[in-house]
């Protein structure tokens, strides 16, 4: 990241832009951008990014859309200290990525042992049961994090990827409030 320079990054950031690598070079844009585009994953493979966008779809409609897989994945990537997810703030213990795969492989599981199926082949009347039945801690034979805290972790990154830009704070009625704005300058 040092070849695009601490304010271009700021700079994006404020405007949920993210450092991605794309053919080699750390090019700035959102994670709704890089799904589009189909960046690859740095720390997650195919399989992880599917079952994280329906998890993120499922507890907040856009979610997918917005790049969650790839702004969890981009996050994964960065200095604990740094990372903008979830669980650093409730205090898991890094690496980071460790959470995540235990909670998406213990989504799965649980998923494949109810139905048949994993959770991103479920319909989403399923889903919305399962993230119901996650929520309150009731998914019999659970097997990863805890289940309230895998919920409540998804679901507030998956709030971040979707309110967390200046696009998402327009859809919410949020005023624009210049103090938070990028300096022009840069």
């Amino acid at each position: 990241m040092a070849d695009i320079g601490r304010r271009g990054f700021v700079k994006g950031a404020t405007l949920g832009a993210l450092a991605f690598t794309v053919g080699g070079a750390e090019i700035i844009m959102a994670a709704a951008e890089a799904r589009a585009r189909g960046v690859p994953f740095r720390l997650l493979d195919a399989h992880q990014g599917e079952t994280l966008e329906a998890l993120g779809e499922t507890l907040v409609p856009t979610a997918r859309e917005s790049g969650i897989a790839h702004f969890i994945d981009q996050q994964l990537s960065v200095p604990p200290g740094e990372a903008l997810l979830e669980a650093r703030i409730v205090n898991i213990k890094p690496p980071f990525v460790n959470f995540y795969r235990a909670a998406i492989g213990g989504v799965d599981k649980a998923s494949t042992a109810r139905s048949g199926k994993r959770f991103a082949a479920l319909s989403a009347l399923e889903q919305y049961d399962f993230i119901d039945q996650l929520r309150q801690n009731k998914i019999e034979g659970w097997q990863g994090p805890p289940a309230g805290q895998v919920y409540f972790v998804l679901r507030s990154d998956a709030v971040d990827v979707v309110y967390g830009t200046m696009e998402g704070y327009e859809s919410l009625g949020v005023p624009y409030m210049p103090h938070i704005a990028p300096d022009k300058r840069w």
